[in-house]
């Protein structure tokens, strides 16, 4: 398999159409019917070894703890590294991990804290998968694509939620939790398979990657510096925190309000993916109706007034559609946050902003999850769903007083516009650290538009690296000002200017619009000196201004 040129005159209809994500697609589709089985199997094994409701949420918490914890890591290695081989290791990882559980478990050697070992490690896997595979989407399909090809994702995943349980129930129920760990084993091959076949086209890199350390750092600094991305993924949080009680009780009060079993559990949990496969379906065509704030207030409405009537109801009749409605919220929800969190992100740092989107959201699943199980201990099943129920209504009341932004229209290619420029000293990319002025001549007429135009490029500068950013005006020539920054190195230069999307290009433009000079802005590029060091040799004649190979400026 190879990767589709998004340059052809053909535009696909459907991301299906595309024949490489089409296989993965369907990989993914099994693979996620394997995870489905053994998370019921899981699940069931720990009501059988403890009746504790907390220690039964817990296996939810195991699950998703490691995206919060190891998320940004994971985000870090998927933009640096080859995305394929990434997620070869993490699914040749997970396919020992599910092989060990299976065989402690069928020879009696699994206690909830084992059972809760392994299903971490099952998470760390995910956790590292995810994002290379999310953020390889966007290379197989057209942008255009990219929200129906998330959305496909998402049915995937709750197609294999709809028949996953009751298979996994069955299987449960007739051979024990270790025929469903075996099962899910079984799974595995086809996407290992697939993913050896594709031979992505090369990526030509003119840098050198990012070390690991700085790359979590850069990605950390971009997400917090995009004020569109904090707002989306806040949301996500949130609602994952309020709406994770329904999925993580659903275990206990199958077996204590409905009375079930292994197979009501299972069905119960199939009902849920059935909601979630339409919802999944409806998004994309709901996105191109309606804003996003929009779509998210009402999928957290929605969800609390069936996660209220879960928490209330005694009949299985009754929980069934209750659950429908709250699966089709919860993806149409997340999906569709999904897809904002890499819309508004450009490619050399979607890996870790993808990764900070699922952080958060299943950050809100693992804190809610847990609270949701304390809260069932003090004040029961009932009054713990009907708390999430009421701090769902509060995202609803958010979409009015906090609005989400619509970003499909920005641009985020890279400019290209910047040349790396000649200097009068032999600079190696480590050599630093570098100080960076530009001279503006700005009229008092315009001062009011410069200083707004210049917060933005702060913000646009710390968000792609520079550090210690500051503005002066000369109080003599009261006309001039100065931008002043810092980055560390000369390669961190490089980076910074080449990290410029054509969205930022408005941003540049009003700046030029305002000065007033005969020429365009003078800027200066500094090295620092290191006296101390250089002093000596100097004073022998035999030095230069040279220390450990670094050149710096007389």
């Amino acid at each position: 398999m190879t990767g589709e040129n998004h340059g052809s005159a053909a535009v696909p209809r459907s991301p299906l159409s595309v024949a490489l994500f089409r296989g993965l697609w369907l990989a993914n589709l099994i693979s996620s019917l394997g995870y489905m089985i053994q998370s019921v199997g899981a699940s069931w094994l720990m009501l059988e070894l403890t009746s504790s409701p907390p220690m039964v949420a817990l296996v939810q918490t195991s699950i998703t703890l490691p995206i919060m914890l190891l998320s940004l890591l994971s985000g870090a290695i998927a933009d640096n590294l080859d995305r394929r081989r990434v997620m070869l290791t993490a699914q040749c990882f997970m396919l020992a991990v599910s092989s060990s559980l299976a065989i402690l478990t069928y020879h009696g050697f699994a206690s909830p804290f084992v059972l809760l070992a392994f299903t971490f490690l099952i998470g760390c896997g995910t956790t590292l998968n995810t994002p290379a595979w999310q953020a390889s989407v966007g290379d197989i399909v057209p942008k255009h694509s990219l929200p129906a090809a998330v959305a496909l994702n998402s049915a995937a995943f709750n197609i294999a939620r709809s028949a996953g349980p009751a298979l996994g129930g069955a299987i449960v129920a007739f051979a024990g939790p270790a025929a469903a760990f075996l099962a899910n084993c079984a799974t595995y091959p086809l996407l290992i398979g697939v993913l050896l076949r594709w031979r992505p086209k090369e990526e030509i890199r003119t840098l050198p990657r990012e070390r690991i350390g700085s790359a979590m750092m850069n990605g950390l600094r971009y997400v917090i510096m995009s004020p569109n991305q904090r707002r989306v993924i806040a949301r996500a949080m949130m609602f994952t925190v309020c709406a994770s009680a329904i999925p993580a009780l659903l275990p206990v009060i199958v077996r204590d309000v409905l009375g079930g079993t292994a197979i009501t559990y299972g069905a119960l949990l199939g009902a849920f993916g059935a909601g979630a496969v339409a919802g999944a379906l409806s998004s994309a065509p709901l996105r191109r109706r309606m804003s996003v704030n929009l779509i998210i207030a009402i999928a957290a409405a929605v969800a609390a007034a069936g996660g209220a009537v879960t928490g209330l109801s005694t009949s299985i009749f009754l929980t069934v559609p209750a659950l429908i409605v709250v699966g089709g919220a919860w993806i149409m929800a997340l999906s569709t946050l999904n897809v904002t969190v890499q819309l508004a992100s450009p490619r050399w740092v979607l890996g870790r902003s993808i990764s900070l989107y699922q952080m958060a959201a299943f950050g809100g699943i693992a804190i809610g999850s847990s609270g949701a199980g304390l809260a069932a201990t003090h004040v029961g099943v009932m009054g713990a769903m009907l708390a999430a129920a009421a701090l769902l209504s509060i995202v609803t009341i958010l979409g009015r007083t906090a609005p989400l932004p619509d970003i499909d229209h920005l641009n985020l290619d890279p400019l290209k516009k910047w040349r790396e420029p000649d200097n009068g000293l032999p600079i190696a990319p480590q050599s630093g650290p570098i100080a960076v002025t530009i001279h503006y001549e700005i009229p008092p007429s315009s001062i009011g538009d410069f200083l707004s135009a210049m917060n933005e490029r702060r913000r646009i500068r710390l968000r792609d690296g520079a550090k210690r950013w500051t503005l002066y005006r000369d109080l003599t020539d009261t006309g001039r000002w100065i931008e002043r920054y810092h980055v560390a190195t000369w390669l961190d230069y490089v980076r910074h200017n080449q990290r410029r999307t054509n969205a930022d290009a408005a941003n540049a433009e009003a700046i030029l619009a305002l000065h007033t000079g005969p020429e365009p802005p003078k800027v200066y590029r500094r090295i620092q000196v290191d006296t101390e060091a250089n002093s000596g040799a100097m004073e022998t004649g035999h030095g230069s201004l040279y220390s450990q190979s670094i050149p710096v400026a007389p």
